[in-house]
């Protein structure tokens, strides 16, 4: 059997994604793997410029505010010292694409679920039902 390098697990901050999350962190404390925690965030529009009461430079910049929760997350899911090396990565993207993007070079794909959005009563969310179908990696996708 091959040795596992890395595993890259979705990260938005959902139930899910923290569940999955905790999963891949035990996998890669096992087989001594690097862990790649990936948030991907989407660029939405934002509010006519009109009904923003805040100045823009006040809004602090989409991808370090992502970072940061991001931090947090691995902070209150692993602990303030991870027992894998946690390498934290934020991308701009559609989620999915990434993440199939992000298998390319992974052993190990491992998504919630569900994650934010989309509707409760579909089994898996479109994220974690995309990947499993195109990453280039085995997928888990963590209940």
């Amino acid at each position: 059997m091959k040795q596992w390098r890395t595993i890259v697990v979705g990260v938005d901050g959902s139930p899910g994604s923290r569940k999955a999350l905790a999963w891949a962190a035990a996998e890669a404390a096992t087989h001594g793997t690097e862990l790649i925690v990936l948030n991907v965030w989407e660029h939405t529009l934002l509010p006519p410029a009109g009904s923003v009461s805040v100045s823009e430079r006040y809004v602090p910049e989409q991808s370090q505010r992502t970072a940061d929760e991001l931090l947090q997350v691995i902070k209150e899911e692993l602990g303030e010292q991870p027992p894998v090396l946690v390498q934290p990565v934020v991308k701009q993207g559609r989620p999915a694409k990434v993440l199939i993007e992000e298998s390319a070079d992974a052993d190990l794909l491992v998504v919630g679920e569900r994650g934010h959005g989309g509707f409760a009563g579909l089994v898996l969310g479109s994220v974690s039902q995309h990947v499993s179908a195109y990453a280039k990696c085995a997928v888990v996708v963590v209940r």
